[in-house]
């Protein structure tokens, strides 16, 4: 067994160990999903992450992307939060040449939970490591036919603070704020709340400027902290 085999093996064990049906037949209700959930909330899974870091952490990248792979490939959602809880540990790791599989996890993910931490933990950190390099693929995204390429576009500065482009910010939820899709429209009140905890002065002004261009969610969640 190669070591994707051995992580995934591992993780799907102590989740099964650990199952609570009651709770998986809750948690599947609460993400509107058909995917099977174990049961295991974010507490257990953090144990099981704790143990796969203390006997089978990657020695290398190529170890570290088959350990991703291994996890997501697998039918749980847990399998699949770990798989994201496991590309974010190992953070030495994290480098361009995984934009592709972060990318896969976006496209394949496609729901909030699994997108959303995806977005802002690890193609955030592409984006905040590499700015040259990223960029462009983020001027893509945003712009992109697939929904949640264009929500991690916008939120890939949510954990960037004083580091973020406020003018590519500003310009991506401009070039978006027509959209009348849910997610598009809270992505961008989001990613403007989190920056108005940084720079209050720089989104009270935009919102003075653009404002009138922002549904009202946008709006609403953009300025709950001003």
């Amino acid at each position: 067994m190669g070591y994707g085999g051995r992580v995934a093996a591992l993780v799907s064990a102590e989740l099964a160990r650990r199952a609570d049906p009651a709770k998986a037949v809750a948690m599947a209700a609460y993400m509107k999903t058909d995917m099977p959930f174990y049961g295991v909330q974010k507490p257990g899974r953090a144990q099981i992450l704790r143990r796969v870091a203390a006997e089978l952490a990657p020695s290398d990248a190529g170890e570290y992307r088959a350990g991703i792979e291994a996890l997501w490939e697998l039918a749980h959602r847990e399998e699949k939060y770990l798989a994201i809880a496991y590309a974010r540990r190992f953070r030495p790791y994290i480098d361009l040449p995984q934009l592709d599989l972060y990318e896969r996890m976006v496209v394949e993910g496609a729901w909030w939970d699994l997108v959303d931490d995806v977005a802002a933990n690890l193609v955030g950190a592409l984006l905040l490591g590499h700015r040259a390099a990223m960029r462009p693929v983020m001027e893509a995204w945003v712009d992109d036919d697939d929904m949640w390429r264009r929500r991690t576009a916008i939120l890939s500065q949510l954990r960037h603070r004083d580091q973020t482009d406020a003018e590519m910010l500003f310009d991506f939820c401009r070039r978006r704020a027509h959209e009348t899709e849910f997610f598009i429209r809270k992505a961008i009140g989001w990613a403007l709340r989190e920056y108005s905890k940084t720079d209050p002065g720089a989104v009270a002004a935009f919102l003075r400027r653009h404002g009138d261009e922002l549904s009202g969610l946008s709006r609403r969640e953009a300025a709950k902290h001003l």
